[in-house]
This record gives C-alpha cells, structure tokens and sequence, in this order.
C-alpha cells in the first residue's frame, strides 16, 4: 500500500489528477492494478509489468519487486511526468508493453560521500529520490575523513563539536592555503541521530538501506583533531581543509602530518567500541564499513608506541601492524552483530574472517578476496568512480583521472574467473573532494550513473552500446524536465596529439557515433559551415587554440572546446 501511495503522489504533482488508492477484491478497466503475485522464486525484487488499452497490471512476489515495477512504469510516462509542477492540457499515455524483469546483483549501491563537503538532510533525500529511479538499493555515506565528521556520537560530543567545523575555502582542492589557528571554524556540518534516523526512515521507505562507513585508521585527522590522544604523534590537529596532506608522488604515499590511528593505543579500541556501538544501534542494514583505505604508514615507522607493539607481537612489517589494526576493528564491528566491510587495502594483509571487501583499486584486490572464499562488493576506480574527467580536462572540472561514459558501460561486477556466488554485486562512487554543492554532484554522476545502473541490474549479455546511447539521450530530456543537471561531455571529441618531424598532428574521435567536428584555428566559432574534421590535422605554425565542436544533423551536440596548442604539444607523442 506505501508503495502505491507514493505512485500515487509520483503521478499527482505533474497530472494534476487525484489519483486514489483503494483495496479492491477484483479489477475493473482503466486503472493502474498492483497485484502480489509469484512472479520468480529465485528473485525477490523480480516484478512483470503490462499496460494494455484498458488497464496497467503490475504484478510481484515482493514489496521491494513492486517497487521497481513502478519505477519502470514511471520511465514509460512521457518526459513530462518529471515536471515539478502541474503540466495542463496534456495527453498523458503510456505505451502498450509486456515486461519481465529482475535484477542480476542484490547489492546496487551509490556512495555519497558528505565527509569532504557536507550534504544537508534534505540533499541526502534528493540523493535518493534520484538514485532509486534507476533501482539503486544501497547508499553508501562516508561519514567520516580528514575534513569532517559528519555524524553525532553522544558519548563523544567533540566529533561534532570541533571535527564537524573547519574554515571554509573556496578554491581548488590541494591549493588552499592552511588555516590560522584561530580561524573562524564555520563550514561544514552533521546529522544528529534523529536527522539520521529520519533518512533511514525516508530510505526505507524506498527499499534503501543505508550503509555508515567510517573510514579508520587512515583518513582520520577529523577525529584526532577532536581527540588528540587518538594519535602516535604529538602534535597540533586541525580538521583539513582541504591543503595537501598526502604525498601522492612518493612510494608508500607519506602523509605530511600523521592523520592516522594509533594502532598501538589501547585508548583507539576504546574510541573505536564506543562509536561502533552507537552506528550499530543507529541503522538496522545488517553491514558496517570501517574504510582501511590509503593508510600512510611513514609515522608509525618513527612511533615508539608502534616499535614496542612490534616487538611484543614478533612484527616485523608495517602490513602486519596494519593487519592487526584492522583484525582488531573488525571483531569490535562484528561484536554489535554486524557484518563489517572494508577497502580492498585489507588484503595487503590477513583478512579477519567474514570480512566483505569493497573494491576499488581496479578489480584485482576484489578477485583476490573472492578466491579467498570471501565475499565482495565491486566499485573499481576505472569503471565506478563518478568524480574523474568523463570528457577533456581543458574543458572539465577539475580532477585527478579519466573516465569517460564508454568506459564505465564496459563495468562488469563480475570478473573472470571469480565464484558469482561471492559477489554481492557492485556500486558506483562520488567523492567530493572537487564538489562543493548539489549541481557540481549531478553534473560528475549523470550519465556515468545510468552505465553503473545498466550494469549491475541488467545480466551483461543483454547490454549495448548503441541502445544505451539512446536511452541516455531519453533521459537527458527527461533530466531537463526534472531539473537535474548532466555532463553533455559524451558528445565532446577525443584529442590526440603527435608529432611527425617538425609537424604537430592532431587526430580527433568521438565516443559515440554519428557526430561531425567542426574546428577553426583562427579563433572563431566553429558552426557546422565550417571546415569538417575528416583526417589527422597538421596544426599550422602560427595557431595558438584549436577549437572544436561537434554537431548532429546540423545541430550542436558538444559544447564549444578550446584546446591550446601548448597543452597539444605537452601530449605529444613521437610517431
């Protein structure tokens, strides 16, 4: 019945129609009919959706299946059901099909991360309006990094007193300058737990669970900043604002001030108990993340507390050290009676028993847990991850990495070689380091979302390009409806430079098919009259931009780029 209210209210705000919800004991023509019915035993979430000239029948074993079964039926509503507001004097149809559908993953996850830079309740709301319109199950908030802590723990009223709050910057992320230690702390945030309860609430009912994670021993400067004690170094903590802190360039990935654990304070178990007690006690899903990604280890290599801890354990490396850091963590997690998921930086060392990892570093570390008999969620930096390039970087946000639409589509959940029966299913990720509000957060996710959508309900057989392209062009109409914001970066052409002698040569492709590029080297807008792109170009001498656009059928589909000869020539490669 919740499920048809709120269809009810779905197709009330753009139609302007009351449509009612009542129990009936048999059918009658032209309404929408919800039935439980066995649809498939093996799927849960399976639904079957008709529409025929006199009535819609949406029929599942399930709640949840229902559920899906009306996002479906939504997507089949012209574009103008996305409408905020009464849309008068329309025709509202909805095409005659017949559908069977269930889902190849359990596991369909989004993270959010509100760490780096905080989401209200209500954007979280939002978040999730949107990512179950494409049957997403799972939202993964990263509450917790070296810029905030996002979630209250009363028996440890700092977190949120001192590690919510930092200065606020407004500039590129890595670039900004450290705060004054009396700097007003104003920027930031937290949910208490009756703002997180609410969203448990609001997310369940929209068959979402929501999984915590809290990123520990790495990442940790928030909560150190808050208690100082949790710390192998001595020093002065500030929650970060976003400066450099890690040395990426360097082996091991030093940190620059020690934003670690201490894995050999028995005063870290303490602080780890007390806040694992009150995240278990909070949100019912039956998991709990406890990050172990990107620990630098460069400062317990020169702490005496991490010397003596391994002389007492026979240690003799610092994956040990960690290893047991995370062993230790992970009892503590399980002991509330949760299941506990990490990084798949946890298997650099000996994996605790019924750890779940969470891949990311390509899909190695997740086969690696898998054959190891455990189980895995997949969410791989180069398939997953919505925050990196998805067109040119002169033209892009910046960022750190490229993946382009194309990329993210050829995602599959499953590796070779690994027992399906191991992978719970996959997830895409959106850190916010570079995303400071909610239009930054659409324009990265969509359309990368509908690739990781596509890939981890649909079996991979089913899935093509061409097909995909088309939907995804359906749903930028119905996103401008909405009012969402979306990346166009897919129709921008790819650049490639190289040098042949004295020559510098530019070759141009598309990542999708039936566009023409249109360039001038003279500075001026390339409208489709101009010359068109048919061969590798030989940039003249005496041009200093490149610019280019694309167009379909005369119409502009790419936006305009301008690409200095000075970053062409950085690229180059000799032929």
């Amino acid at each position: 019945l919740r499920v048809a209210e709120l269809l009810s209210k779905r197709l009330g705000v753009p139609t302007g129609y009351t449509v009612a919800v009542r129990k009936v004991e048999s059918f009658s023509p032209g309404n929408i009919h919800i039935q439980y019915s066995s649809v498939n035993k093996k799927k849960k979430e399976a639904y079957e959706l008709k529409v025929n000239d006199s009535e819609i029948l949406l029929s599942a074993d399930s709640a949840a299946g229902i559920f899906y079964g009306v996002q479906t039926l939504i997507q089949l509503f012209p574009k103008q059901v996305e409408s905020k507001k009464e849309i008068k004097d329309f025709a509202w149809t909805v095409p005659a099909v017949s559908i069977e559908d269930s889902p190849r993953f359990w596991w369909r996850g989004s993270m959010l991360d509100v760490a780096r830079h905080f989401f209200t309740k209500q954007q979280v709301k939002e978040f999730i309006d949107n990512m179950v319109k494409y049957k997403f199950n799972v939202l993964h908030l990263h509450l917790a990094d070296d810029q905030g802590w996002r979630l209250e723990i009363k028996s440890l009223p700092k977190l949120t007193d001192v590690g919510a709050w930092r200065p606020e910057r407004k500039g590129k992320w890595g670039n900004t300058p450290r705060p004054s230690p009396n700097e007003p702390k104003t920027y930031g945030g937290f949910y208490t737990q009756e703002d997180m309860k609410e969203l448990i609430a609001y997310a369940k009912d929209r068959f979402v669970e929501i999984l915590p994670e809290i990123d520990v021993p790495g990442h940790s400067l928030a909560a150190i900043a808050s208690y100082p004690e949790l710390s192998c170094t001595d020093s002065f903590y500030q929650v970060n604002i976003g400066d450099k802190i890690i040395d990426w360039s360097q082996k091991g990935f030093p940190s620059l001030l020690d934003n670690t654990l201490c894995p050999a304070n028995e005063k870290v178990y303490v602080f780890l108990d007390k806040v694992f007690t009150e995240v278990a006690e909070l949100f019912p899903f039956g998991y709990i993340h406890m990050g172990g990604d990107e620990t630098s280890k460069n400062f317990w290599m020169k702490s005496p507390q991490i010397k003596s801890l391994m002389k007492e354990k026979g240690f003799t490396t610092m994956s040990e050290v960690f290893g047991y850091f995370v062993g230790r963590t992970a009892k503590i997690v399980q002991s509330k009676g949760k299941k506990v998921i990490g990084w798949d930086e946890a298997t650099d060392a000996t994996l605790p028993e019924g750890m779940i990892i969470m891949d990311w570093k390509g899909l190695k570390g997740g086969s690696k847990a898998a054959k190891q008999g455990h189980q895995v969620v997949m969410s791989p930096t180069t398939f997953a991850y919505y925050d990196l390039y998805q067109g040119d970087p002169v033209a892009e946000p910046p960022t750190y990495s490229m993946l382009r639409l194309s990329q993210s589509y050829k995602f599959d959940p499953l590796p070779e070689g690994v027992d399906e029966k191991l992978i719970l299913g996959g997830q895409g990720n959106i850190w916010t380091e570079q995303i400071q509000n909610v239009r930054a957060l659409q324009y990265m996710m969509y359309p990368r979302v509908f690739a990781i959508a596509e890939s981890v309900w649909s079996q991979q057989r089913s899935k093509d390009w061409k097909t995909f392209i088309k939907k995804v062009e359906n749903e930028f109409e119905r996103m401008d409806v909405a009012e969402i914001k979306y990346s166009r970066s897919m129709y921008d052409p790819i650049f490639k430079s190289y040098t042949d002698g004295d020559n510098l040569i530019l070759d141009m492709q598309t990542e999708i098919e039936d566009l023409k590029i249109h360039y001038s080297f003279d500075g001026s807008f390339p409208d489709n009259f101009y010359p068109e792109y048919t061969k590798p170009l030989i940039i003249p001498k005496d041009v200093a931009d490149v610019r280019v656009i694309t167009y379909r059928n005369g119409k502009q589909t790419g936006k305009l780029i301008t690409m200095p000869v000075s970053e062409l020539q950085k690229r180059a490669k000799k032929k």
